[in-house]
């Protein structure tokens, strides 16, 4: 059987593996991830909490947000 996964989520999994690699973020990642949380139909549990655990980072100052 094949296994389809949506564009979307691979796309969040390399932006979140990019965040927490170089520990920064860009306006343009924060803005995909706003939008992302904000429609959260498309999102499972997995990816609610790697959006919570990088703006956490963000807040507690271990990720630096850059232009």
């Amino acid at each position: 059987m094949l296994v389809t996964v949506p564009t979307n989520q691979v796309q969040l999994e390399a932006v979140f593996e990019r965040i927490l690699n170089i520990r920064r973020i860009t306006r343009q990642d924060q803005q995909l991830l706003m939008s992302a949380l904000l429609s959260k139909d498309d999102l499972n549990e997995q990816e609610m909490l790697q959006i919570n655990k990088v703006f956490q980072a963000v807040q507690g100052g271990l990720i630096k947000v850059v232009d």
